[in-house]
């Protein structure tokens, strides 16, 4: 499928498929859409922990997971990061992603470079606080129980694959939470609101990032019995 590179309002880049008309990140900013869902609203819940599990469904363009290892970095976490991914970029795609510029961070190249040219299914620590495990799978693939604290739900639109939005996907996600996590997406459609109450998420609305007006997170609960 081909990728074309964008600039989306922010000045940060992404990539647009021209075949499903799709892209990676909001127009409105890849990088403030990024922090305002997976971190103000996923990583802050966090704020007393020290030690962290987050899994990335859609590692994509390694934005969060890079805008993750810098958070680490400044509030000396422990995080273990676990990347899935079916589709990964092409090095010559990569390499026009304009992230380091625009987070004028120069001094951590190498690690976001490490991030995608790293060896896939691999445990590797990029520093004494982040070690990262990119997976080569599909959604439906996953298989993990009670291990993340933290899910950043970051799959292609329900638009374009509705399959990856279903009870199914979700009851997976639900699974592989310990209790008292979270999964936080950039979606707010009924539909997906409903795919994860069906499954047991206790699920709220949140003011969503610039140019969108809501965003859901699902708390996996003690009490849940979904």
């Amino acid at each position: 499928m081909e990728r074309k590179i964008i600039f989306t309002n922010d000045g940060s880049s992404s990539i647009y498929l021209p075949e499903w008309e799709e892209t990676y990140h909001s127009k409105h900013g890849a990088i403030q859409e990024a922090y305002h869902v997976f971190i103000k609203n996923g990583l802050n819940l966090f704020r007393n922990d020290s030690k962290l599990s987050i899994l990335e469904i859609g590692f994509g363009t390694g934005l969060n997971c890079f805008i993750s290892f810098l958070e680490a970095k400044n509030r000396k976490l422990d995080i273990n990061y676990t990347g899935v991914e079916g589709y990964p970029l092409e090095k010559r795609v990569v390499e026009k992603l304009n992230y380091i510029d625009q987070l004028d961070c120069s001094n951590e190249e190498l690690i976001f470079k490490t991030m995608h040219e790293m060896s896939w299914n691999e445990k590797v620590s990029l520093s004494k606080f982040f070690s990262l495990t990119k997976r080569r799978q599909f959604f439906n693939e996953i298989d993990d129980k009670n291990k993340f604290n933290l899910i950043y739900f970051d799959a292609f639109g329900a638009r374009v694959q509705p399959e990856l939005w279903t009870e199914f996907i979700f009851k997976k996600m639900f699974v592989s939470l310990k209790i008292g996590g979270a999964l936080v997406t950039y979606a707010a459609k009924g539909s997906v609101r409903r795919a994860m109450d069906s499954v047991g998420f206790s699920v709220e609305k949140l003011p969503g990032p610039p140019g969108k007006r809501e965003m859901l997170r699902g708390v996996k609960l003690e009490y849940s019995k979904k």
